[in-house]
């Protein structure tokens, strides 16, 4: 756009930007290219900022934003409540997806999003930021902020332990040196006394997980905000599927975009103190996460809802497919 056009439309605005505040669902105004059947084009316009957008049949005449002013053609833009940013550890009051959470007796993890169980909202994240790696009992405390991020019990309680999925760990490695001297030992003893018999040391295979997710009642429905942080409205599900772009918001590095590099992914996750989980059909994205982005919600670019993070490296992140989470803790949205 040249400068004599810019100065027009600035003009312009600058004359009508204080009525058109006043329209209704109108949160911003500027200039900028005009969309047309959802192509940018080189049309300088007058933009309007609404909540959403709403059928002309749903708007009263006083509240329809004229096709154009001083003519220049108007566009109208979709972009939600626009809402001054929040470090994801702060309290929140209601809570979006995507800020600090955790159980009474663990540090910090992430509040993943709101979802519903019989049409009662519940908070969605992990087993080990909500039920503290299967030691929880239900109707314990959870806390928001984390008790890391100065969340006290009870004074910043938002909600209560309905239900897990309880983690299947792995105590002892299956190649143990212990179990290979006590083969050999019982195996030379059997030679002495003559017998043909030989034992053997073998692998095990642990018990597969599919996902490390748990559900919490919030105290109250006014602390209810079904949105993610910096993101807006979950908009359904999706599957995952190879090189999907992904975003999320989390407690530790907040917003953040990837894409989805593997499927079908089968990985040993430690969980500390000697303690492991083999968690199979998972999806892998790369570096978009560190340690406190337990519980994040995953959305695609159409901001559908495809996977619960729950682990990661520092080039990788591991993430449950939401399918596989909804059908183990009966969830909707």
């Amino acid at each position: 756009m040249n400068n004599t056009v810019v100065t027009t439309v600035r003009g312009i605005l600058k004359e009508r930007s204080t009525e058109l505040l006043g329209y209704a669902n109108v949160v911003a105004t500027g200039v900028g290219y005009k969309m047309v059947d959802g192509k940018l084009t080189d049309i300088p316009s007058i933009i309007c900022s609404v909540v959403n957008k709403l059928p002309t049949s749903g708007l009263s005449s006083r509240n329809l934003i004229p096709a154009e002013i001083g003519g220049v053609p108007t566009d109208v833009v979709a972009t939600g409540i626009i809402r001054a940013f929040q470090a994801p550890t702060e309290r929140f009051r209601p809570a979006p997806g995507g800020v600090s959470v955790g159980h009474k007796d663990i540090t910090a993890g992430t509040l993943g999003c709101w979802v519903r169980r019989n049409g009662e909202w519940m908070i969605l994240s992990n087993n080990h930021v909500l039920a503290n790696i299967n030691a929880a009992k239900i109707g314990d405390a959870i806390l928001q902020p984390g008790s890391y991020d100065g969340g006290k019990n009870p004074d910043d309680q938002i909600a209560t332990l309905e239900d897990f999925i309880a983690i299947t760990l792995q105590e002892l490695p299956s190649d143990c040196d212990i179990a290979g001297n006590i083969v050999a030992i019982l195996n030379a003893l059997s030679g002495v006394v003559g017998s043909d018999t030989r034992l053997k040391a073998v692998r095990i295979r642990a018990a597969e997980n599919l996902v490390d997710a748990a559900i919490a009642r919030p105290i109250s429905l006014e602390d209810v905000l079904p949105e993610i942080l910096n993101i807006g409205a979950i908009k359904g599900t999706a599957s995952a599927v190879l090189g999907m772009p992904l975003k999320k918001t989390g407690r530790t590095t907040n917003y953040t975009e990837g894409q989805v590099t593997q499927v079908d992914v089968t990985a040993n996750v430690s969980y500390g103190e000697n303690r492991t989980a083999l968690f199979t059909d998972q999806i892998m994205a790369g570096a978009i996460s560190q340690p406190g982005d337990s519980g994040s919600a995953i959305l695609n670019n159409n901001d559908e809802l495809v996977g619960l993070l729950f682990a990661g490296s520092d080039t990788t992140t591991i993430i449950n497919r939401i399918e596989n989470v909804f059908s183990a803790l009966n969830l909707t949205l």
